[in-house]
Protein backbone atom coordinates (compact mmCIF):
# COMPACT_ATOMS: atom_id res chain seq x y z
CA UNK A 1 0.00 0.00 0.00
CA UNK A 2 0.93 3.36 -1.25
CA UNK A 3 2.36 6.19 2.04
CA UNK A 4 -0.48 8.95 1.96
CA UNK A 5 0.72 11.84 0.21
CA UNK A 6 2.42 14.58 2.37
CA UNK A 7 0.27 17.61 3.15
CA UNK A 8 1.12 21.15 1.40
CA UNK A 9 2.67 23.34 3.77
CA UNK A 10 0.31 25.56 5.68
CA UNK A 11 0.77 29.58 3.92
CA UNK A 12 -1.49 32.12 4.98
CA UNK A 13 -2.57 34.54 2.53
CA UNK A 14 -0.28 37.74 2.35
CA UNK A 15 -3.35 39.39 2.23
CA UNK A 16 -4.25 37.73 6.15
CA UNK A 17 -0.86 38.27 7.36
CA UNK A 18 -0.61 42.43 6.43
CA UNK A 19 -4.30 42.74 8.25
CA UNK A 20 -2.29 41.52 11.14
CA UNK A 21 0.51 43.69 11.12
CA UNK A 22 -1.97 46.45 10.12
CA UNK A 23 -3.66 45.63 13.71
CA UNK A 24 -0.72 45.22 15.38
CA UNK A 25 0.05 49.23 15.01
CA UNK A 26 -3.43 50.11 15.15
CA UNK A 27 -3.37 48.68 18.78
CA UNK A 28 -0.03 50.57 19.37
CA UNK A 29 -1.42 53.43 18.02
CA UNK A 30 -4.19 53.30 20.23
CA UNK A 31 -2.61 52.67 23.24
CA UNK A 32 -0.21 55.80 22.73
CA UNK A 33 -3.18 58.22 21.80
CA UNK A 34 -6.19 56.83 23.53
CA UNK A 35 -7.50 59.56 26.25
CA UNK A 36 -5.97 59.04 29.90
CA UNK A 37 -8.22 57.25 32.69
CA UNK A 38 -8.03 57.15 36.48
CA UNK A 39 -7.86 53.23 37.30
CA UNK A 40 -5.16 54.14 39.23
CA UNK A 41 -2.75 56.96 40.43
CA UNK A 42 -0.74 58.75 37.14
CA UNK A 43 1.75 59.85 39.30
CA UNK A 44 5.62 60.50 39.03
CA UNK A 45 5.82 56.71 39.83
CA UNK A 46 3.52 55.51 37.22
CA UNK A 47 4.56 57.49 34.66
CA UNK A 48 8.50 56.98 35.43
CA UNK A 49 7.42 52.85 35.87
CA UNK A 50 5.64 53.32 32.66
CA UNK A 51 8.62 54.99 30.78
CA UNK A 52 10.60 52.28 31.77
CA UNK A 53 8.67 49.51 30.09
CA UNK A 54 8.24 51.72 26.99
CA UNK A 55 11.98 52.22 26.78
CA UNK A 56 12.65 48.10 28.23
CA UNK A 57 10.02 47.10 25.66
CA UNK A 58 11.61 49.40 22.29
CA UNK A 59 15.07 48.15 23.38
CA UNK A 60 13.71 44.06 22.94
CA UNK A 61 11.77 44.83 19.93
CA UNK A 62 15.15 46.62 18.62
CA UNK A 63 17.63 44.34 19.92
CA UNK A 64 15.48 41.16 18.38
CA UNK A 65 15.49 42.89 14.98
CA UNK A 66 18.79 43.37 14.99
CA UNK A 67 19.24 39.56 15.54
CA UNK A 68 17.16 38.82 12.76
CA UNK A 69 19.20 40.93 10.08
CA UNK A 70 18.47 40.46 6.56
CA UNK A 71 15.69 37.87 7.34
CA UNK A 72 13.53 40.55 9.22
CA UNK A 73 9.91 40.90 8.19
CA UNK A 74 6.75 42.56 9.72
CA UNK A 75 5.04 39.67 7.85
CA UNK A 76 4.48 36.88 9.82
CA UNK A 77 4.94 35.01 6.71
CA UNK A 78 8.79 33.93 7.02
CA UNK A 79 11.35 35.38 4.07
CA UNK A 80 11.73 31.94 1.42
CA UNK A 81 15.54 33.09 1.77
CA UNK A 82 15.60 33.70 5.46
CA UNK A 83 17.84 31.99 8.36
CA UNK A 84 16.41 30.26 11.30
CA UNK A 85 17.47 31.95 14.24
CA UNK A 86 18.27 30.89 17.80
CA UNK A 87 20.76 32.53 19.23
CA UNK A 88 20.73 35.96 21.25
CA UNK A 89 17.37 37.05 22.23
CA UNK A 90 16.07 33.89 20.53
CA UNK A 91 17.45 32.22 22.64
CA UNK A 92 15.07 32.71 25.38
CA UNK A 93 11.95 33.79 23.30
CA UNK A 94 11.08 32.58 19.84
CA UNK A 95 9.37 36.25 19.18
CA UNK A 96 11.02 38.73 21.04
CA UNK A 97 9.82 41.60 18.60
CA UNK A 98 6.65 40.50 20.00
CA UNK A 99 7.44 40.40 23.45
CA UNK A 100 9.20 44.05 23.22
CA UNK A 101 6.14 45.01 21.73
CA UNK A 102 3.71 43.68 24.71
CA UNK A 103 6.56 45.20 27.06
CA UNK A 104 6.15 48.36 25.47
CA UNK A 105 2.53 48.39 24.93
CA UNK A 106 2.19 47.69 28.82
CA UNK A 107 4.24 51.08 29.71
CA UNK A 108 1.50 52.79 27.57
CA UNK A 109 -0.68 50.54 30.00
CA UNK A 110 0.21 52.03 33.05
CA UNK A 111 0.56 55.60 31.88
CA UNK A 112 -2.79 55.73 30.02
CA UNK A 113 -4.73 53.94 33.72
CA UNK A 114 -7.68 53.60 31.62
CA UNK A 115 -9.65 50.78 31.00
CA UNK A 116 -9.53 51.17 27.00
CA UNK A 117 -5.79 50.95 27.26
CA UNK A 118 -6.25 47.66 28.94
CA UNK A 119 -8.87 46.60 26.22
CA UNK A 120 -6.05 47.57 23.46
CA UNK A 121 -2.97 45.60 25.22
CA UNK A 122 -5.71 42.27 25.77
CA UNK A 123 -6.05 42.92 21.74
CA UNK A 124 -2.55 43.87 20.57
CA UNK A 125 -1.77 40.52 22.64
CA UNK A 126 -4.17 38.75 20.83
CA UNK A 127 -2.82 39.95 17.76
CA UNK A 128 0.95 38.97 18.47
CA UNK A 129 -0.36 35.24 19.70
CA UNK A 130 -2.57 34.58 16.41
CA UNK A 131 0.85 36.01 14.18
CA UNK A 132 3.31 34.17 15.84
CA UNK A 133 0.87 30.70 16.01
CA UNK A 134 0.21 31.48 11.98
CA UNK A 135 3.98 32.07 11.90
CA UNK A 136 5.20 29.10 13.95
CA UNK A 137 3.25 26.92 11.63
CA UNK A 138 5.13 28.38 8.53
CA UNK A 139 8.73 28.17 10.19
CA UNK A 140 7.97 24.49 10.86
CA UNK A 141 7.37 23.79 7.37
CA UNK A 142 10.40 25.98 6.23
CA UNK A 143 13.06 24.60 8.87
CA UNK A 144 13.44 21.30 10.17
CA UNK A 145 15.51 22.50 13.47
CA UNK A 146 12.37 24.75 14.84
CA UNK A 147 10.89 22.03 16.14
CA UNK A 148 13.67 21.25 18.52
CA UNK A 149 13.91 25.07 19.44
CA UNK A 150 10.02 25.92 20.06
CA UNK A 151 10.21 22.89 22.58
CA UNK A 152 13.30 24.27 24.05
CA UNK A 153 12.10 28.57 23.97
CA UNK A 154 9.28 30.03 24.82
CA UNK A 155 6.39 31.55 22.63
CA UNK A 156 6.76 35.49 24.50
CA UNK A 157 8.05 34.21 27.96
CA UNK A 158 10.91 32.69 28.54
CA UNK A 159 10.25 29.12 29.32
CA UNK A 160 6.06 29.45 28.60
CA UNK A 161 4.27 28.51 25.03
CA UNK A 162 7.25 25.60 24.64
CA UNK A 163 5.97 23.28 22.29
CA UNK A 164 6.26 19.94 23.22
CA UNK A 165 7.09 17.53 19.83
Amino acid sequence: MDAAPEPAPFRLHPAAAWALVGAQFVFLLLLGFLPWGALWNRGLGAIVLGLVLVALGLGIALAAGAGLGRTLTPSPIPKAEGVLVTSGVYGFVRHPIYSGLLVLGLGLVVIGASVLHLLAWVALLSVLMAKARFEERMLADQYPDYAACAARVGRLVPGLGRIRP
